[in-house]
């Protein structure tokens, strides 16, 4: 084989390597998308079969964190990418965390729904009151997963500041959960969990904002956290 066929041939494996480590990623946040939507309904319905599976399966997802992350190591090491290459590892490595973390708040989601479920038999108003921030952040890594998939800056940009809603809705949340404690302090247990279930709703929210934020990283070459996206917008989107 001549110097330019090799040079093809491990041209068209490299490329093979990256799109096999973006596909897995698409893979682990379906797998996450699905975890948070069936622990949030666990939660909603006090589904205890669900909950159980759904502290389960996290094993999944750590499982397939640390597959791609030794593909990324793998890359790194033996092909030593440069430019967008090497941003899309960095990307990569980066979304798996998050990821990996939206997965453990979706285990605390199918845990805490089984306490709640033993706590009170009836049909407590917390379902109600968690449904709307719930679907919220749902909707949010859902988005933030295409955006990720399709590397759309604009949409990745309007998705984070999403964000402000989810967190307005889980402040009142906080809110009215503070009011019920002070007019029944017999239910602190209760009450103290479902304070933590929304805490880990918001919390998705945080991490699809990341993700969001490594999609600009990827594609424009710039690290944005810690700036307002307010002044990325003007900056990236108002370019011709």
């Amino acid at each position: 084989m001549d110097k330019l066929h090799l040079d093809q041939h491990i041209s068209h494996q490299f490329n093979k390597e990256l799109e096999d480590i973006r596909n897995k990623v698409l893979t682990m946040g379906g797998l996450v998308e699905q975890q948070v939507s069936n622990g949030l309904t666990a939660l909603l319905e006090a589904d205890n079969d669900l909950a159980t599976d759904v502290a389960q399966k996290d094993f999944e997802v750590n499982r397939l964190e640390v597959e791609i992350d030794e593909e990324c190591t793998h890359v790194l090491a033996k092909r030593q990418p440069a430019a967008s290459d090497l941003r899309l590892i960095v990307a990569v490595i980066k979304v798996i965390t998050d990821l990996e973390r939206i997965g453990d708040e979706a285990e605390k989601l199918g845990r805490f729904s089984r306490d709640l479920t033993a706590l009170s038999s009836d049909a407590p108003s917390y379902r109600k009151e968690l449904r709307h921030l719930g679907e919220l952040v749902k909707s949010m890594l859902q988005d933030s997963l295409d955006a990720f998939a399709r590397l759309d800056v604009e949409a990745a940009l309007r998705i984070a500041q999403r964000d402000k809603d989810v967190n307005r809705e889980y402040e009142t949340l906080e809110r009215l959960l503070a009011t019920h404690l002070v007019e029944d302090p017999r239910q602190v247990s209760k009450l103290f969990k479902i304070t933590w279930c929304a805490r880990a709703l918001e919390r998705i929210g945080d991490h699809s904002v990341n993700i969001c934020e490594y999609v600009v990283y990827l594609v424009k070459g710039r690290d944005i956290r810690h700036t307002s996206i307010d002044q990325i917008k003007s900056e990236f989107l108002d370019q011709p």
